[in-house]
């Protein structure tokens, strides 16, 4: 089980994805900086205990409605070879030093272990507590046993920008989990999705 250190990162998450976020693709602009809070998540444990695992959203209040995006995260020790293009940015952690912190759906621990999070092989922990599981994030699979055994990290989808929207048709299954809006009204989604290859 990861453990959650209280401490401080410099620069902070909200920091380094608010410079982060307006240059991605499925970010949408609202003409002004972003001016993000939290609004939910779950992490999921390395088996090594290595590589901190988190799937972050954040509400982006800049616009006229706030847009609730999800931000799956990796924190390393050190640099992930040939992920250069999938660096956030790198951030000072009062405990464990310098931490460089990717996109998640690029680095393959965070791949590796949302596919077993599928498989059942995974369990979801609270975002911010330690050892601590988080039953409300729920994992479908409705297919057959071997296809999820074969599938590989392209097979995952991982929902950018969040809504109550139904799971796509076709979809094998689902990760669903919930967040709240700057308002305080809870919302629930599909945070990933595992389609047939």
């Amino acid at each position: 089980m990861a453990i959650i250190h209280k401490t401080t990162m410099s620069p902070g998450k909200l920091e380094l994805l608010a410079a982060w976020l307006p240059a991605q693709p499925w970010y949408l602009p609202t003409g002004r900086p972003p001016a993000l809070a939290r609004a939910g998540g779950f992490r999921l444990d390395d088996p090594e205990g290595e590589v901190g695992i988190e799937f972050m959203v954040v509400t982006d209040s800049s616009g006229e409605e706030p847009t609730a995006y999800h931000v799956p995260l990796t924190y390393r020790g050190a640099p992930l070879a040939g992920a250069e293009a999938a660096l956030v940015g790198t951030t000072e952690h009062g405990v464990l030093g310098r931490r460089w912190v990717y996109d998640g759906p690029h680095d393959p621990v965070l791949s590796a272990q949302l596919l077993a999070l599928f498989q059942g092989r995974a369990e979801p922990q609270a975002q911010s507590l330690s050892d601590t599981p988080d039953p409300t994030v729920t994992a479908r699979y409705g297919g057959p046993d071997p296809a999820v055994a074969r599938a590989g990290a392209d097979a995952l989808t991982v929902t950018r920008v969040l809504g109550d929207a139904a799971p796509a048709a076709g979809s094998l299954g689902e990760v669903t989990a919930g967040w709240t809006g700057p308002d305080g009204t809870a919302h629930r989604g599909v945070f990933a999705s595992l389609a047939a290859r």
